[in-house]
């Protein structure tokens, strides 16, 4: 089977490394433009680039799938199947009908739930405690293709988006060699699948990534978890925007509290902030121009409480 796979971040990367595994002939690679990356804003080559490199696979980075350049270069290489995993770009339907076994795409997500960019963190936030991995036949609209094969796995308590992320991964790259082996020995049965029970996850925005300290406490720990390590949950703390990683419930009653956003206490524990039912006592976080750090380590040379009544 020759296969072109289309795929951009870590996430895609497991993927590739599963299909080379599988003995199959990848012919080409696309995914997205160089751009620039981290603190120095230095271009760099995305990670899928860098391990189709690795195996010496030719490597596609349009600007835009549309146009006719892309497909003129789908045409010659000629593949069997294309595999989609995270390539953040929508294929169009000359290059869907394309390949004569179907464009497959492994989606985060227990689809129809969590259609979009974000499923993973999205999922977190909600509360979910089972997700999984979908493959489907590609179809025009945003993970509405025909759904193939799923696996699904429980959200462990107090796991990050970081952590699930990588597990997903290595489940979407398991999954994407079984489907291409049902497709490949004729054996895939597809299903539609159930619109009516469809959700979207949105790409996170610097907005969602704000904490609301009137929110409840579970609220808020879900949200810092699900934005762990990238982009990061970030809140105003005493003047100061934090960054933040981790926390649990703190030991203080709704009547203790000041109001929302209100440092009440520091200690070894962490940094304990009153929110909409009580209290969250932050564990890991960022300053400004800083390393993530324990609370504790924080708050040998920092002390928001004073801050505050300084301000005060």
């Amino acid at each position: 089977m020759k296969v072109v796979f289309m795929g951009t971040p870590d996430f895609a990367v497991k993927s590739l490394r599963a299909l080379f595994g599988s003995g199959r002939e990848v012919v080409g690679v696309f995914t997205q433009p160089d751009r620039p990356r981290g603190r120095g804003r230095r271009v760099a080559p995305t990670p899928v680039k860098e391990q189709a490199l690795e195996y010496g696979a030719p490597v596609f980075q349009p600007e835009t799938l549309r146009g006719g350049a892309a497909l003129s270069a789908l045409e010659e290489l000629a593949p069997d199947m294309i595999a989609v995993t995270a390539y953040g770009k929508l294929l169009p339907p000359e290059i869907l009908a394309l390949p004569p076994l179907g464009c497959v795409n492994i989606h985060g997500s227990l689809l129809p739930k969590y259609r979009g960019a974000a499923p993973v963190q999205r999922a977190i936030m909600d509360g979910e405690t089972v997700t999984g991995v979908t493959s489907i036949f590609m179809a025009p609209g945003l993970d509405e293709g025909d759904i193939i094969l799923s696996r699904n796995t429980d959200i462990g308590d107090g796991e990050t988006f970081g952590q699930l992320y990588e597990r997903l991964g290595e489940m979407g790259a398991r999954l994407l060699v079984e489907t291409a082996d049902a497709i490949e020995a004729g054996a895939a049965r597809a299903a539609a699948q159930d619109s009516s029970a469809a959700s979207y996850a949105p790409p996170i925005t610097k907005q969602d990534a704000v904490i609301d300290w009137t929110a409840p406490a579970d609220a808020i720990i879900r949200k810092i978890r699900a934005l762990d390590p990238r982009p990061a949950a970030s809140a105003d703390m005493c003047g100061t925007r934090m960054k933040l990683f981790a926390a649990r419930r703190a030991d203080i009653g709704a009547g203790d509290c000041g109001k929302p956003g209100d440092v009440l206490a520091e200690s070894r524990e962490g940094i304990a902030v009153a929110c909409g039912d009580g209290a969250v006592l932050i564990t890991e976080l960022q300053a400004p121009g800083g390393a993530r750090m324990a609370a504790r380590d924080y708050l040998r040379g920092h002390s928001l409480a004073r801050a505050r009544e300084t301000r005060a």
